[in-house]
């Protein structure tokens, strides 16, 4: 069932995702740097220059601005004064790249470290959740059990609720097949454990599949009476839907491409990690 979570201490602030927007800018200029230096980062061939210096810190707070705010491409980039499609081929190439998915990895395991745990967790939570979407919207399907016409998140998430592993589908996708991509995901990063998800997670299909890739599928009852009991760490992912409906692009969702959809979630763990990264008290050292 894992162990009961206990966060690193952090400096007292109340909660301004806004205030600490550089520290999500600093993250990302540094795993740039990181990825420029051992060469994943390919050199942007064409006749214009690569942004770089200030003009780079305010495409990255602009795409920061855009997971956020909930803006149109269009009208951050007659606000920030940068055409609308040299951010979107900037985020696109990123999202091609990998590097949100690798600069969530790293925060994660510095968050998990801070802790006191170790950089990878021995069991995970899984969910889902239904998200209403525009009609330009890579797919669409309806949940009928939410009665929501859009898009399913599938979520891996470790005790602290950071995701090791993120995944999308049709909403009337059901959970127990939805969640085979993210249960391959964790394989392939050599995740090998449980897997905590709720009764919908039941069936002998789902843990086969789960066996196969050396992870344990446990269905977990959270409820008694249509009343959510937290039993566990099963609840945590609960906290982590709650944490991305702050950011208003993930509520109702336009983009027209899986990927970049997962991208802007990730985004929006990066920037929750990063601000508490950036207020970590360290520890007295016994006199």
């Amino acid at each position: 069932m894992g162990t009961a979570v206990r966060p690193a201490k952090t400096s007292p602030a109340s909660w301004d995702a806004i205030a600490d927007v550089d520290a999500f800018v600093d993250e990302v200029l540094m795993e740039l740097a990181a990825m420029e230096a051992d060469g994943t980062k390919p050199t942007r061939s064409g006749p214009k220059p690569a942004l770089a210096g200030a003009a780079l810190r305010k495409a990255i707070m602009t795409i920061w601005c855009l997971c956020f705010c909930g803006m149109q491409w269009r009208a951050i980039g007659q606000l920030c004064d940068i055409p609308f499609n040299t951010l979107f081929t900037l985020f696109a190439r990123w999202t091609r790249l990998g590097l949100w998915r690798r600069l969530l990895d790293r925060l994660r395991r510095t968050w998990r470290l801070a802790c006191g745990d170790a950089a990878e967790p021995t069991a995970v939570v899984i969910d889902s959740r239904s998200c209403r979407s525009a009609p330009s919207c890579f797919k669409r399907g309806f949940d009928g059990g939410k009665r929501i016409n859009g898009v399913k998140v599938h979520l891996g998430v470790d005790k602290y609720g950071i995701p090791l592993a993120i995944d999308v589908s049709p909403a009337n996708v059901h959970d127990t097949k939805g969640i085979v991509p993210v249960l391959r995901e964790l394989s392939g990063k050599g995740f090998r454990g449980s897997a905590l998800g709720d009764l919908g997670y039941r069936g002998k299909r789902l843990a086969k599949s789960g066996k196969k890739l050396g992870i344990t599928v446990e269905p977990i009852a959270r409820g008694r009476d249509g009343k959510f009991l937290p039993t566990g760490i099963c609840w945590v992912v609960e906290r982590s839907f709650s944490w991305i409906a702050n950011y208003r692009r993930l509520n109702t969702i336009f983009e027209r491409t899986k990927e970049h959809l997962v991208a802007f979630i990730e985004i929006a763990f990066i920037s929750i990690l990063s601000r508490r990264i950036k207020r970590l008290v360290a520890e007295e050292a016994p006199a």
